[in-house]
């Protein structure tokens, strides 16, 4: 179905990106509404990563275009935009607490030269109650558990209220009621406004939780909603035959 420019949070139009002259994207097309859950799964080594790295502007494209609200990441994006990266890339022996890395996320409008005034830590607090994390302020961030640092993260990306919130493997290594919380928290965002994409590799969760799935494997192998996208068809071109063993597929 066709959407009025005016609804389109993401438009991704054959784009081809990659790392040292080799394409892990191949001619990738989609599009995401304004307000829309999607999540985007495939093996490891599919683009997943790369894709939401596209679409922060961290990453630019080879071929093809982007457009983000109307507008290609830049400058211009950056502050709509929240993004979470996965929690391997993350050094948690540095020695910040919660409330630093949640103003780090306001960087992108001050600067790293500038101190964060009263209302950006204002912010920050906001942000941290948003997940339920206002009792670890002061804690350092090498001090929580895996999931109590993800929501840190989250907060982090949201300081700023961007419009779209990007999030790589954000229930990864944790527990399943770390999960549920994770995903009630984006849920609750979503209510209010907030584009969402989430990348996992957690079959169990995406009928529950996604508007859309996008199936990715360097290509779109399908892209809808979660009853008609998980089929054993789709499943088996997208991870291999041997991972469907039970993953909840339509029959």
């Amino acid at each position: 179905m066709h959407r009025p420019a005016a609804s389109v949070a993401i438009s991704v139009d054959g784009v081809c990106a990659g790392y040292f002259g080799r394409d892990v994207l191949d001619e990738v097309s989609f599009d995401v509404a304004q307000g829309e859950f999607v999540g985007v799964i495939g093996p490891n080594g599919s683009g997943k990563s790369t894709l939401l790295k596209v679409l922060a502007g961290l990453l630019p494209v080879q071929c093809g275009a982007v457009q983000i609200f109307g507008q290609p990441p830049g400058p211009q994006t950056q502050r709509m935009v929240g993004y979470v990266p996965q929690s391997e890339a993350i050094n948690w022996s540095f020695p910040v607490t919660v409330t630093d890395v949640v103003l780090m996320g306001t960087y992108a409008k001050l600067g790293f030269l500038h101190r964060p005034h009263q209302r950006e830590r204002d912010a920050a607090a906001h942000a941290i109650e948003q997940v339920g994390m206002s009792a670890f302020a002061d804690t350092q961030i090498g001090q929580l558990s895996g999931g109590q640092q993800q929501r840190v993260f989250v907060a982090r990306a949201l300081v700023e209220q961007p419009r779209l919130l990007l999030l790589d493997e954000p229930i990864a290594g944790v527990d399943a009621t770390t999960q549920h919380a994770i995903f009630t928290l984006l849920e609750d965002l979503q209510q209010h406004g907030t584009t969402i994409v989430v990348t996992t590799h957690d079959l169990s969760c995406v009928a529950e939780w996604f508007d859309r799935v996008l199936c990715l494997n360097h290509r779109v192998i399908a892209y809808g909603k979660p009853e008609s996208v998980l089929t054993r068809e789709t499943l088996s071109a997208t991870f291999g035959s041997h991972v469907l063993f039970g993953a909840a597929v339509a029959t």
